[in-house]
């Protein structure tokens, strides 16, 4: 069922709490060495060293004017793994990274922007699960220095001044609102945002002082935010990781309630085609509810109540246009 969308692991919202992992008092010694983003093989994408996997799903890439930084959601889940962050040597994440969020995800953003994609020591999926989430808190932080040193690297080696995307997924979009907020919230890169999609996390408005939500679909500056479930269901869990985030329409990118399936653009399906028109949505406080969608095989997505494996490609060919727009807007707002 997991590879009708995307393949991706279901990530921490799925997973009950009560779970049981086998696991490790976190020791600094014990983890993998820091990344050196000076070198092209600790980036799972750079403009000059893009895996083909991505073409086979945007086509031939070219030179964009805007840049996107995009962080991949938590694939390292394994219960039987002891480990608190993930190894990005091993050839086994590096593909998983490659061929799941890579491919599936942060493509989207490539018709708008050159892709940064930094591998990293991402936590395991236990940090978000107790009693394992006290013993966790260094593995996130840990995950959370690569994202800022791959992201330092990229200022001063790589962007030359353009205006920048910040994409996320997951746990991916948690170090996302840290970047967010040390780097742009009231500082002069503020200025180069063309926007954040904090995707498939519970965001507020209250987490930044000067970022605005977005609420139009050529807005530029601001963030963007979803929670996607099946139509008519609530996770047990939806008050404390949903209601009260900000749920933005990922098809009309406005106040829209209600959106029927001919405005929809399209999914990202497993077998790299876009089918469009393929499902409905309702906005609900702090969530998206998505009707089951028109998919080869389609029958098996009724029995999965939490779309969050798929918050990304559900919108795939939706997310692609409005990052067109978003950063032509950038341009002609700043007369560029």
């Amino acid at each position: 069922m997991k590879k009708l969308i995307l393949g991706v692991s279901l990530l921490y919202l799925i997973t009950s709490c009560k779970s049981v992992y086998q696991t490790s008092e976190f020791k600094i010694e014990t983890a993998p060495p820091a990344p050196d983003y000076s070198l092209n093989e600790y980036w799972v994408a750079l403009p000059h060293h893009t895996p083909k996997a991505v073409e086979e799903v945007t086509g031939s890439l070219s030179p964009k004017k805007a840049d996107v930084f995009f962080i991949y959601p938590t694939l390292f889940t394994a219960k039987s793994e002891s480990a608190w962050n993930a190894d990005y040597r091993l050839h086994s994440i590096r593909n998983e990274v490659i061929e799941k969020s890579l491919t599936f995800q942060a493509s989207a953003w490539c018709a708008a922007a050159n892709l940064y994609m930094p591998f990293y020591r991402q936590a395991h999926y236990r940090i978000f699960v107790e009693p394992y989430a006290s013993q966790g808190i260094e593995a996130g932080r840990l995950a959370y220095q690569d994202i800022k040193t791959a992201f330092e690297y990229y200022l001063k080696h790589y962007n030359q001044g353009k205006p920048i995307i910040i994409a996320a997924h997951s746990q991916g979009s948690l170090h996302a609102k840290k970047l967010i907020q040390e780097f742009f919230d009231g500082k002069p890169l503020q200025k180069k945002l063309i926007a954040a999609y904090l995707i498939g996390v519970k965001i507020t408005e209250s987490m930044f002082s000067e970022i605005p939500e977005l609420t139009k679909a050529h807005t530029t500056g601001g963030f963007v935010s979803w929670n996607t479930y099946k139509m008519k269901q609530l996770p047990e869990c939806y008050q404390e990781w949903y209601q009260g985030g900000v749920a933005t329409n990922p098809i009309t990118w406005d106040d829209q309630v209600r959106v029927e399936a001919k405005a929809h653009l399209g999914v990202l399906n497993s077998d790299k085609k876009i089918y469009p028109k393929s499902l409905s949505i309702e906005v609900i406080d702090g969530m998206i509810w998505s009707t089951v969608p028109k998919i080869p095989k389609r029958f098996l997505l009724s029995f999965i109540k939490n779309y969050h494996f798929a918050d990304i490609n559900l919108f795939w060919a939706d997310i692609q246009k409005n990052a067109v727009l978003r950063t032509e807007s950038w341009f002609k707002q700043n007369n560029l």
